[in-house]
């Protein structure tokens, strides 16, 4: 196969699509023979993901990895903010929790051009074993004011010499505005590398864009090289929890109605999209009491700043509300963070998640959780104690050492270890992320609620099967001969 270049998409802004169009032509090179793998400079998410080598990345280069047929590794992701609260993120550098840093600490001039340095070395790296690198850009790709201190957009495209392709969201209304101006406010040096426009997310009948093509190649001087109409029948895992606001949020009737609890710091929330893929199941992301309350199984997912999440709870009553639905027998699983505020209480003695340094949690179960300045990343396959033939896998990532005087561990991992607290088959915890990705965990949930129910779902040949539908509507949507062109030229 010839040598491609490294292709790059940009955005005209946050939630354009850049992550599920970069995830597409990941596929799409596959398909056409190539080795393609994929690269984020720095990512900002609370959705991530623990490679095989024991480091963090988000979970949207997982995703695309996965697309590229191969296992995600940390050079394809080096930085990664973790929002905390409070202005503040944690910067996790090459896989590994670098420390925690307000907007302004982190964008300061100083120690960019070495943040610069490092994404360019994975970038390298990538490059040495991948044909071609499929870049992906962050947030809207003209903000002037943060130009000088990028590491993440046109200057990844510049110093790799990436034919670039900016994505727009016309759905969002203002597409003319936004392309033109992306493109016009970039310097000279920039525009000439981007080489075409995908307008993605259009509803309605394509050719009444047909016009619209030819004068926004007028006003910029660069072609339409897509517009990719709006879907959702294709499964693809989000990156972004922003996706929460336009999913369904109420319980409904004749289905087995399950409330993820909608924390403020919520963290992976696609651990419940396997669940979302049995016909029975009506599952919903909530902050109402009322919508708890008609639900038939609770959630507690994962979170960012599990005592600020905890103090949430409290605060708005839902804590009691848990409590209370948790007395009536509702079933109840907590995950990492969930699984952590279900216990006694939750120390912070180096004050890791923030001033508080401790918390009574639930007290569901029996046990405390210590957060630590070490973070745990490990995948692993699970075996369920009290229900051998409940196995899977999945992945770790916490910050936290959590005890019990009266040890039940809930599942027992191929290192030998032991995860979780087993109360009873209606309510335990675990810190494995993707417990709900196996079918066996499921079937166990939800025959609690329907013993006639039998779930067969294989959520890996799902994934596949979306990966490849978004590759055939992208490709039929797209002039991928010019962006061939592109990739084989040297201009």
């Amino acid at each position: 196969m010839k040598t491609l270049r490294p292709i790059m998409f940009v955005g005209t802004g946050s939630d354009v699509g850049k992550s599920v169009i970069n995830t597409a032509f990941c596929r799409i090179f596959l398909q056409d023979g190539y080795s393609p793998a994929p690269f984020k400079a720095q990512n900002m998410s609370l959705n991530s993901y623990a490679t095989p080598e024991g480091l963090e990345i988000g979970r949207a280069q997982a995703v695309q990895a996965e697309a590229c047929g191969i296992a995600p590794s940390v050079t394809m992701n080096p930085v990664l903010l973790k929002p905390t609260g409070d202005m503040k993120s944690q910067v996790v550098l090459n896989g590994k929790p670098a420390g925690t840093k307000t907007a302004a600490e982190y964008f300061n001039r100083s120690g960019r051009d070495a943040l610069f340095n490092e994404v360019i070395q994975s970038w390298r790296q990538l490059a040495k074993q991948y044909n071609p690198v499929v870049i992906e850009g962050a947030g809207s790709v003209s903000e002037m004011n943060l130009w000088d201190r990028d590491i993440v957009n046109m200057r990844v495209a510049e110093a790799v010499n990436a034919p670039t392709f900016l994505v727009a969201d016309i759905d969002r209304g203002g597409v003319f505005a936004s392309v033109y101006g992306s493109i016009k406010l970039l310097p000279p040096n920039w525009q000439k590398l981007i080489k075409g426009i995908i307008i993605n997310k259009f509803r309605g009948d394509m050719q009444l864009f047909k016009d619209a093509r030819h004068t926004l190649k007028e006003i910029t001087g660069v072609p339409v090289v897509g517009v990719i109409p709006w879907f959702n029948h294709i499964h693809i895992e989000q990156e972004d929890s922003v996706v929460l606001d336009r999913i369904n949020q109420h319980s409904q009737k004749g289905k087995i109605n399950i409330a993820v609890v909608r924390l403020p710091h919520l963290s992976n929330f696609t651990d419940f999209d396997a669940l979302q893929m049995v016909k029975e199941v009506n599952l919903y992301f909530t902050q109402s009491s009322d919508e708890m309350q008609k639900a038939d199984i609770i959630m507690l997912p994962g979170s960012k700043n599990v005592i600020s999440d905890m103090d949430f709870l409290n605060q708005t009553g839902l804590a009691s509300t848990i409590q209370e639905l948790h007395q009536h027998q509702k079933p109840l699983y907590g995950i990492c963070g969930g699984y952590q505020m279900m216990g006694e209480t939750i120390l912070d003695p180096h004050q890791v998640e923030g001033s508080y340094t401790e918390i009574k949690g639930l007290g569901i179960l029996p046990v405390s959780t210590t957060l630590t300045t070490e973070k745990r990343t490990v995948q692993c396959h699970f075996s369920f104690i009290h229900n051998p033939k409940t196995t899977g896998e999945g992945y770790e990532i916490h910050m936290g050492v959590t005890t019990s005087q009266t040890p039940s561990p809930l599942s027992v991992l191929n290192d030998g270890t032991m995860d979780g607290h087993f109360l009873n088959a209606q309510t335990w915890g675990s810190y494995i992320h993707g417990i709900f990705d196996n079918d066996s965990v499921i079937q166990q949930v939800l025959e609690l609620i329907n013993p006639e129910i039998n779930v067969q779902i294989d959520y890996k040949k799902v994934k596949e099967e979306g990966y490849n539908q978004l590759a055939s509507l992208v490709r039929e949507q797209t002039d991928m001969d010019y962006i061939y062109q592109c990739l084989q030229s040297n201009d």
